[in-house]
């Protein structure tokens, strides 16, 4: 069955003309590249771009999925509402390298240090086009814009004028193994008005509704726990399955049954068991213009957004009641702009939905009841000659009795009462209120040096950024002054210089930034790029830069103890004399299994077994966070070729990472006799469990490029792909931490479209496919099963095109995969979009 989406543009000014491909024209503008406007062909680095035309031609429902059919893009999608941007490999969940711009003005949510995919970005109709950089920005915009930068420019009010809506209609989880198809409403408003050719008014709205993806991955993450015992993975009692809550490794114990060493975990709940897969998101926007005189603009920006989500970073997270806000006011004129802006954030009702699976578990019986109730039933089935396997099963069922049943009315009262909880100890609940407040000033001092036809440019740019959270005494605390608010700074500025040679073909640009964060000593970030453009259709670029990544406020303060485990930011303020005193997760590991196969395979006793393994126990020798640092090389070439038919963008880079933010696992003994550490580290009790944000010794390298064609070959039939490839490839080995690289090794897209296949007839069609990789990340590590989509739409004016429908499909087939691991099963997307426009 297929739903349609409605989908309807303001016409007039916007109206397609009948021959406009959705190819990219190399006399095309960008801003981002440089901050300042000029030819995508002359960018001195590569730049994607989305237009008017491209976006509404796509096979996707709106511009944000649109940028995935880019070339040099990954994105992955915890959530039908929550996409993730990503460039040139490390990607995460919360994707603290890529900066998100609306109109140059940073969207993320504060205390993540990451945009909440468009929670609070522009609508459909709203959107101008998207400029993206997939590669390190950190020269121009700091802001930790090392992967890469999404800018978003949206349409003012006296270019396009007029009152639009649209209209999408949708349905998903079709012939899902855990729910019912599912509609998905999405409505779009645009209001846009002008008087006396001074002041423009422009309001934007959204309301969308619908139910997410669900994640219900059962795979087992710890099959050889028991491998000594005789037990297949199958028969695991310890199995830590992907999205099963509260069968982690803080939820595990090792046994001593029958002589045997066990590792036997809770039964923990599935994700789909305690979290609302509802989706809404109430977003909109409302700018003020004003414009004295000519090329002078003054503008007052108010965004707001409201929703319900999930959300996942190192955990999984149930967004209920989520609100944002950004307050912006801009000046700009053809020498200076100065941009403001506050964005403030409340995580409202919103729940960690490990915490509440855990803390259901324990509020029917506790971890130390719950044990030794396995135990003894296991021992009373054993003896009476049950085999191992279902003796475990049975002692299982009966330590379970009693305990909470899903989709229960005592379920669903247990969930309230402990997503009020601010405490993950006891509850779940996540309570957040945090602030941003950044200014920039940016201003073209070029003829106060030199004379107009020299071909000289240079500009220079400062900005100030701080953030405030407010300790809520789980999330975050303020331990050198409790009470008061967290502040986190910085400070920089950057200087730029553009030279032109031998008439206009050769640029030479360079950028020198410098940036001051508190409790960091300054950084430069350098960038030095040429261009050579030896006929107006074909340019060749190379750029040489470095960059630096600053700690953002969650891996710098947090302070959380998640799953038992506690989570603990690499600042100094926050870890003083954890690193000094802790041994690594990994050393613990391999002791524990070590004493497991010394008791169970060769008889030895468990003082004998600790004796001979203690010596496998390591300190942790990592230290307090430094910002991570990336250096990068790249080149590339652009062409347009047969009057404009054929056109060509390649590029290829080379980057070195030092630094690298990663985490950690250590453990600090309940004990300050060293003697008894290794009885200490038998057991979870015994131990202080940590995560720890810290700096990987490893330096890596990470190269790749991508290449891009289109060709419009034969009455307004257009083809079109690209090929992507990024590659890690280690300098140093034997590091021991997460390098979190999470990028498929390749990614192609191939696109067949014709907008006007007959009169307003116009249609596309999307085939992508992406490699298998390797995910790592605190919440789940293994490999991702490569995946292909099938993604089409049909598009057509109506009403003597004042109007459109589209219909359309993403994974049209309804292939189930996984973009990573740990999120949910996407499948197909069946949708209708009708729009107007007066």
């Amino acid at each position: 069955m297929i739903f349609f989406l409605l989908h309807a543009q303001v016409w007039g000014q916007e109206k397609i003309a009948p021959d406009t491909l959705p190819t990219r024209d190399l006399g095309e503008l960008v801003v981002t590249a440089t901050r300042q406007q000029e030819s995508i062909l002359k960018a001195p680095v590569s730049v994607e771009k989305l237009n008017v035309q491209a976006i509404q031609q796509s096979a996707q429902p709106g511009f944000f999925e649109a940028i995935q059919n880019l070339k040099g893009v990954q994105v992955i999608t915890p959530s039908l509402g929550f996409r993730v941007i990503n460039a040139r490999g490390f990607a995460h969940t919360t994707n603290v390298r890529f900066v998100q711009l609306v109109d140059g003005v940073d969207n993320q949510a504060p205390h993540i240090g990451a945009p909440i995919a468009n929670s609070l970005g522009p609508n459909d109709l709203d959107i101008l086009s998207v400029e993206i950089i997939p590669g390190s920005a950190s020269a121009l915009y700091g802001m930790n814009a090392i992967n890469g930068i999404a800018h978003f420019i949206t349409k003012n009010p006296f270019d396009f004028p007029g009152i639009s809506i649209n209209q999408k209609i949708g349905v998903n989880n079709i012939n899902s193994p855990d729910s019912e198809s599912t509609p998905f409403y999405e409505t779009n408003l645009r209001i846009a008005e002008t008087w006396n050719a001074k002041w423009g008014l422009k309001i934007n709205g959204t309301w969308m509704q619908g139910t997410d993806w669900h994640a219900n991955n059962q795979q087992d993450l710890n099959p050889l726990t028991n491998s000594t015992t005789g037990l297949s993975a199958d028969q695991n009692p310890g199995a830590d399955r992907v999205n099963q809550y509260g069968d982690e490794a803080s939820n595990r114990r090792t046994l001593t049954l029958d002589g045997i060493r066990y590792v036997v975990s809770r039964t923990g709940y599935a994700e789909k068991e305690v979290a609302d897969y509802g989706l809404k998101n109430l977003k909109g926007d409302v700018t003020l213009f004003f414009r004295p005189k000519n090329h002078l603009e003054i503008s007052y920006t108010f965004r707001a957004a409201h929703q319900n989500n999930i959300y996942q970073r190192t955990n999984r997270f149930r967004f209920e009641d989520y609100r944002t806000q950004q307050h912006a006011l801009t000046f700009q004129s053809p020498k200076i702009q100065f941009r403001t802006y506050l964005t403030q954030e409340n995580t409202g009702d919103s729940y960690n939905i490990r915490s509440m699976a855990e803390n259901i578990d324990r509020s029917f019986k506790t971890d130390n009841q719950w044990f030794s109730d396995f135990s003894r039933h296991y021992l009373e089935a054993s003896g009476i000659g049950m085999g191992v396997t279902d003796a475990m099963n049975l002692a299982r069922s009966l330590a379970d009795q009693g305990r909470i049943l899903p989709n229960t009315p005592e379920m669903a009262a247990k969930i309230e009462e402990l997503r009020s909880i601010n405490n993950w100890d006891i509850g779940a609940a996540l309570r957040v209120q945090a602030r941003l407040f950044h200014a920039e000033y940016q201003q073209d001092i070029s003829s106060w040096l030199l004379p107009r036809n020299f071909d000289f440019q240079v500009m220079y740019g400062l900005d100030y950024r701080t953030y405030i959270i407010v300790p809520d005494g789980n999330y975050f605390i303020n331990p050198a002054e409790p009470g008061e608010n967290l502040n986190y700074w910085k400070t920089g500025g950057f200087i730029q210089a553009t030279k032109t040679f031998w008439q206009d073909r050769f640029k030479v640009n360079a950028v020198l930034r410098l940036d001051k964060y508190l409790y960091f000593e300054p950084r430069l970030n350098p960038r030095l790029a040429a261009v050579y453009t030896p006929s107006p259709q074909q340019s060749f670029r190379f750029s040489v830069q470095s960059g630096y990544r600053f700690p953002s406020i969650f891996e710098g303060f947090s302070n959380i103890n998640s799953g038992g485990r506690k989570r603990i930011g690499g600042l100094p303020i926050m870890s003083a004399g954890i690193f000094e005193n802790s041994f690594t997760q990994a050393s613990i590991t391999q002791y524990q299994r070590a004493v497991q196969s010394d008791v169970n395979t060769n008889g030895l006793d468990l003082a004998e077994a600790i004796r001979r393994n203690e010596g496998l126990l390591a300190k942790t020798d990592y230290s307090y966070l430094e910002p991570e640092q990336a250096t990068s090389l790249e080149g590339g070439y652009r062409t347009e070729l047969l009057g404009g038919k054929f056109a060509l963008d390649a590029d290829l880079y080379l980057n070195r990472f030092r630094n690298l933010i990663a985490q950690l696992d250590a453990n600090v003994p309940k004990t300050s006799n060293s003697d008894s550490i290794g009885n200490y580290f038998l057991q979870n009790s015994t131990q202080d469990l940590y995560r720890l944000w810290t700096n990987s010794k490893t330096v890596s390298l990470n190269y790749g490029g991508s290449l891009g064609l289109s060709y419009n070959f034969f009455k307004g039939f257009w083809l079109g792909g690209n090929f992507t490839y990024a590659r890690l490839s280690r300098q140093t080995r034997g590091d021991g931490l997460e390098d979190g690289f999470n990028t498929p090794e390749w990614i192609y897209n191939l696109s067949l479209g014709n907008p006007n296949l007959y009169k307003s007839l116009g249609f596309q069609v999307n085939f992508r496919q992406q490699a298998g990789f390797l995910w790592e990340s605190a919440l789940a590590t293994g490999w991702v099963q490569g995946y292909s989509t099938l993604d089409a739409q049909l598009t057509m004016g109506i009403f003597k095109n004042l109007g459109s429908v589209k219909f359309g499909a993403t994974n049209a087939l309804n292939r189930y995969y996984y973009s990573f691991l740990g999120g949910p099963a996407i499948g197909g997307f069946y949708y209708t979009s009708l729009t107007f426009g007066l």
